[in-house]
């Protein structure tokens, strides 16, 4: 839980057009990498990044990160390479990309592949490219799983489980952002009272639907930015301290402090 450095390799999607896509202006269609919210300017960076937050693995995300397949790969091989084979790294795609992607990434060092099919296609995966890239993923040493919005309930994922398709599925709360809302908005998305990001009307039956399937596991934006970022500040505040330094629960330093006080009666 906020032990993975994110790695951001590049910002362009072709293949898709999501209306809830958070990317913002900084992110969305540049070939721009950020480690954590670092932008990476040669290979050294991202390694300094994930020493600074003493990280467990990384996050590999975009846009489409098989739209950069060479630049991606690098990367995934760059980190396997510098902190070994428990560096554990997993990778986050709205594409199937086949099996010679599904080969690479692995030869590369790659250990998990989270796949976000498009949105239409929800209820009527079996059978199609998004059902066959599962059992190829796995074929090539990947471990394939789900990693969604929370958009609605839709039991065919829980059924890819099930299967032994899928190892997992994760959800997403689903949110508003500066680079969705107005595409939200329009399709007549509303945030819920009282929250930032959160959009209203999903959660709740999600849960009801699928919350209780073992393998399924509903990661709110309370969460995500309460714990998630909170975890991945105090990991880089524990590196970084001077012995005189207190790492605070909100993951900042506290290096000055006033003792005592002399009382004057």
């Amino acid at each position: 839980m906020g032990g993975k450095m994110v790695l951001f390799v590049y910002g362009y999607c072709d293949q898709r057009d999501c209306f809830y896509c958070p990317l913002g202006e900084n992110r969305k269609n540049v070939t721009d990498v950020y480690a954590n919210e670092r932008k990476v300017e040669s290979d050294a960076d991202v390694i300094e990044e994930a020493k600074r937050m003493d990280a467990l693995g990384s996050s590999i995300t975009g846009g489409e990160p098989q739209e950069a397949l060479d630049k991606t790969c690098r990367y995934i091989s760059l980190l396997k390479d510098e902190f070994g084979e428990d560096h554990h790294i997993h990778l986050y795609t709205g594409i199937t990309g086949g099996r010679e992607n599904m080969r690479r990434l692995a030869e590369a060092g790659l250990d998990e592949i989270r796949f976000h099919p498009p949105l239409e296609l929800w209820g009527d995966m079996h059978g199609t490219e998004w059902e066959d890239i599962l059992y190829i993923a796995r074929e090539e040493g990947l471990t394939p799983a789900f990693e969604i919005p929370g958009i609605r309930a839709e039991r065919e994922f829980l059924e890819f489980l099930d299967e032994g398709a899928a190892e997992f599925c994760n959800i997403n709360e689903f949110e508003m952002s500066d680079g969705n809302y107005r595409r939200m908005q329009e399709k007549g998305y509303e945030l819920q009272d009282g929250h930032m990001s959160a959009v209203d009307g999903s959660k709740e039956a999600i849960l009801d639907e699928m919350g209780d399937h073992e393998r399924v596991y509903f990661c709110t934006s309370v969460f995500k930015d309460a714990a998630q970022h909170r975890n991945r500040l105090k990991r880089m505040a524990r590196n970084l301290r001077r012995p005189f330094d207190e790492v605070t629960d909100d993951g900042t330093l506290v290096y000055g402090k006033t003792l005592s006080l002399i009382h004057i009666s």
